[in-house]
């Protein structure tokens, strides 16, 4: 009685578990089914696209640099390169035909190119020779082989070479800039890469153009520099021939425009051929100017001194007793070349260079007003000169100063300044008063030949110190320097020259000075009545053992002569 329950029982439990099985595995082929069709939707349509299509990139050329006359600092040019695709050589060792055709061509053993096709990391590239002559690039395209082509590809290059080494830069093997102009603007001059599309056949051969893929090549914008090619060559002939005669560590050398902050001239050396960067050592690479700040000495004076004039603090004619070469108070305080001096003007204690009289001067201006001043003037902060890198110098909070700190500062110890802030103080004294943006790049002209004026402007719209003063130190103090003081070296005849030497002891990183080498420097410009150029000079560590002297005025004084007089008449030529 109960067996045909039993049975009907079993029955439907079979069928039971049949539908189960059957519901979960077409639940699984649907979320599998799910999974192709939605989850991993891109990548097959990505791998799809791959089979299917040939991608053709396009290189932008990079932008021009030239100098502000057109004259180019830096270059690309288009070369041509045989590459492969070794996963198509490897298919029935087609490699080895390949390579036996192109082993006359390229004038590289087959064994060698069959090497590099075995031993190729990437399966889809392999870059077979770079920058062949036309001869070997038609031979190739002749020989129509199967899986090589001709790559197009641009390379950089620089006429001026070392001439212009830490201004322009160089750039990488990627074509990306690495130092200097290059650098900075890179994305300006880099341009936007482009692409052709092919529809490809099973051995990857173009059947025909796919429009939808492609995307225009943008080639990079040019820009013209500031700087001054034969002006340029000027100061770098000048320095090195001194650094050369004085067997000096290194130098720089900066020509300024006082009125825009345009920068005509920028030399650090010891420079470096831009070909040749990877090879070079790193302290040939280093750009001097803005990375190396130093204690200013007495080229600081006249700017400390503005301060003190500007804010009250002291009048021109006042008098200050100079102690007959010692002060004792603060620390005890000498004259440079224990020099001696009486009672000095403010005229006087910047024509003489008395450390002690500007000691006085910083105290009667006092640390907070003497901070303030200095800071309006842009010392211990960068410039913002369009080059990346650049160093703030140092000029510490005043609750950081001690009490002999105003002394000291006022004479250019205790703070650390960079050629090119210093350059800067200098062409606000002889614009009247007024701040400038240092700069080097005049003008961006995009590849259709629009030109935008990138020249920033700041003079007129503040300024720094009363014109009044800024006149007075130019007409007076600086002028009488050349003509009576220890700028002698640095007059020109016929021109009415202003300008500062400098002595400056250099600052050890333990603390304490090295006291047998010295910062010897120059600034100052010409002509008095309108400064048409600010000229900076800095040599690191003359040798002294020559017995030719060490001082700013002896060493760093005449190549200010030599630039000014050579620029001058240049300028005059080439309006």
């Amino acid at each position: 009685m109960n067996q045909p329950a039993s049975g009907s029982i079993r029955l439907w439990s079979g069928i039971g578990l049949l539908s189960f099985f059957l519901l979960a595995g077409f639940s699984g082929l649907g979320a599998r089914l799910w999974d192709l069709q939605f989850r991993q939707k891109d990548h097959f349509e990505q791998t799809s696209r791959t089979q299917r299509y040939a991608v053709v990139r396009q290189s932008p050329q990079r932008g021009l640099i030239t100098d502000c006359k057109g004259r180019i600092l830096a270059a690309s040019t288009m070369i041509y390169n045989v590459f492969a695709e070794p996963r198509r050589l490897l298919q029935d060792e087609q490699y080895k035909l390949t390579a036996d055709t192109l082993q006359p061509i390229l004038n590289v053993p087959g064994y060698e190119i069959s090497k590099q096709i075995l031993e190729a990391k990437n399966p889809g590239f392999l870059r077979l020779a770079k920058d062949i002559p036309s001869d070997q690039q038609q031979a190739v395209l002749r020989a129509r082989l199967p899986g090589i082509g001709i790559e197009e590809a641009w390379v950089r290059s620089y006429p001026a070479a070392s001439l212009c080494s830490h201004v322009v830069g160089f750039v990488g093997a990627e074509g990306r800039g690495l130092a200097g102009i290059e650098l900075k603007y890179d994305a300006v001059l880099a341009g936007r890469g482009g692409q052709d599309v092919y529809v490809v056949d099973v051995l990857r051969r173009p059947i025909a153009a796919y429009p939808e893929g492609r995307s225009p090549i943008q080639n990079g914008d040019n820009l013209v520099l500031t700087i001054d090619l034969v002006i340029q060559e000027i100061v770098r002939e000048a320095l090195q021939k001194q650094i050369r005669e004085y067997q000096a560590e290194s130098g720089i050398a900066l020509v300024m425009d006082p009125w825009t902050g345009g920068i005509l001239a920028w030399v650090s050396l010891p420079d470096f051929d831009p070909h040749q960067f990877s090879k070079t050592p790193a302290d040939r690479l280093k750009n001097r100017t803005l990375s190396d700040p130093y204690e200013p000495g007495s080229i600081f004076k006249p700017i400390a001194a503005a301060v003190a004039l500007d804010c009250g603090a002291i009048t021109k004619d006042e008098k200050f007793d100079c102690e007959d070469g010692y002060w004792g108070q603060y620390g005890g305080i000498h004259e440079f070349g224990n020099k001696r001096y009486g009672i000095l003007n403010v005229r006087g204690i910047i024509l003489n260079s008395s450390n002690i009289g500007m000691a006085k001067i910083g105290l009667k201006t006092g640390s907070r007003r003497l901070y303030q001043g200095l800071r309006l003037f842009g010392f211990g902060r960068p410039t913002g000169v369009d080059l990346a890198g650049e160093e703030s110098g140092v000029l510490r909070p005043v609750k950081q100063w001690s009490g002999y700190s105003p002394t000291r500062i006022a004479f250019g110890h205790e703070i650390s300044v960079t050629a090119l802030q210093m350059a800067r103080a200098y062409c606000i004294l002889a614009n009247g008063g007024t701040l400038v943006q240092p700069h080097l790049v005049r003008a961006v002209i995009n590849p259709d030949g629009q030109i935008t004026d990138v020249t920033p402007s700041l003079v007129g719209t503040g300024y720094i110190i009363k014109p009044e003063i800024a006149e007075w130190m130019v007409r007076e103090p600086l002028r009488a320097v050349v003509k009576e003081g220890t700028g002698d070296q640095a007059a020109v005849e016929g021109i009415e020259v202003f300008g500062k030497t400098g002595t400056a002891n250099i600052a050890l990183p333990t603390g304490g000075y090295d006291t047998s080498n010295y910062v010897s420097s120059f600034v100052g410009g010409a002509p008095v009545d309108r400064p048409r150029v600010i000229i900076l000079v800095s040599i690191r560590k003359p040798n002294r053992a020559l017995g030719k002297g060490y001082s700013g005025g002896r060493v760093a004084a005449p190549v200010f002569r030599e630039i000014l007089q050579k620029t001058l008449t240049y300028l005059d030529s080439n309006p």
